[in-house]
């Protein structure tokens, strides 16, 4: 019997990138970032990828940058998308006959145009993947959480990542209704950053400001104050101000229901005889924006149906992409197709 080169799920996010060997175990589950040299000839070396490059946004050298390869959920820079998944790709194969033309599915916005998923194929194939199939996020997501997405029934789930926001009902092996929006994570946190130059007069970094987003993940039952560190706005000195995790949570509230507002417009698309399946089933959410606090109620709220979030939200979406791969019908009735006008 010859050696096997690997099968791997994946989930390339704006915010983090999840891989998922196929029998359901966790490759590599880190954020989205690469550290890389900027040669004179305009090229890239990427030098670390995930926290540790993370951890330099903001403070590196001259000569050096940190990139996010992927924005919206899909590829803005091949050169660097290519040289961010070959190096995560190495990290996940330990055993060289693995890197030998590995076969992946990877998730892709259920919104992506059809030129956006040939790019994302084509940086996957050029970073060293032999075969690479791409399945729309909300039902690798819904997969994940052990949802049949062939089965005559429909479910509606909702992913909340860091570049998009999606609202999809699945039925049969096909898409009944879709919303996409392009507002997600990444405007919540910049509108953190925003109040708090604004109310604060204080400047913070990127990683700041997302750092406090993630806080309000951590719904504790008497919750911290949250300590600012910054630049005051007048001065130009190092200040800290103290933030009142209510106030955090209402300065991100009108992107929060922004996002929820137009998601909830794929209810008007939404065929009559399957909201007694939604109803009855409830709806699923995933991704990073679903586990903020108040946002499963803001839901509830908009959509009519009872909203329950997923019990690994950040890692359902490349687990649903790795059992893709035993189960080809799964894959030949979702790859490629076209999302839902």
């Amino acid at each position: 019997m010859g050696l096997l080169s690997a099968e791997l799920g994946i989930d390339l996010g704006t915010a983090n990138t999840v891989v998922c060997r196929r029998d359901g175990t966790i490759l590599l589950n880190e954020p989205s970032v690469m550290l890389v040299t900027l040669g004179a000839d305009g090229n890239r070396r990427p030098i670390l990828v995930g926290r540790q490059a993370r951890e330099l946004t903001g403070r590196t050298p001259v000569g050096m940058a940190t990139v996010r390869p992927i924005r919206d959920g899909v590829v803005t820079d091949l050169q660097s998308a290519k040289g961010f998944i070959n190096v995560v790709i190495h990290q996940v194969t330990r055993r060289p006959w693995e890197r030998f033309r590995p076969r992946a599915i990877c998730g892709v916005p259920a919104g992506a145009t059809g030129l956006e998923r040939q790019a994302l194929v084509e940086a996957l194939e050029e970073a060293g993947i032999g075969h690479a199939d791409l399945i729309p996020e909300p039902v690798a997501g819904a997969i994940g959480c052990g949802i049949d997405p062939l089965e005559a029934r429909a479910h509606m789930v909702v992913d909340v990542g860091g570049g998009t926001a999606e609202v999809t009902a699945i039925c049969f092996g096909g898409i009944l209704a879709a919303s996409s929006c392009r507002v997600a994570g990444d405007e919540m946190t910049a509108a953190l950053n925003q109040y708090l130059r604004q109310e604060h007069h204080l400047i913070v970094g990127e990683l700041t400001a997302e750092d406090i987003k993630i806080r309000l993940r951590k719904v504790d039952s008497v919750p911290n104050p949250i300590v600012v560190e910054g630049r005051d706005v007048f001065t130009g000195k190092p200040r800290m101000q103290t933030l009142d995790p209510d106030e955090a949570a209402l300065a991100i509230r009108p992107t929060v229901d922004g996002i929820v507002e137009a998601l909830a417009e794929v209810l008007d698309r939404l065929p009559p005889q399957a909201v007694g399946d939604i109803m009855q089933g409830g709806v699923l959410a995933f991704g990073g924006g679903s586990l903020l606090e108040g946002f499963q109620r803001h839901l509830e709220d908009a959509l009519g149906f009872s909203v329950t979030l997923a019990e690994r939200p950040l890692t359902c979406v490349a687990e649903g992409a790795a059992k893709a791969l035993s189960t080809p019908r799964v894959l030949a009735a979702f790859k490629g197709a076209p999302p839902q006008a």
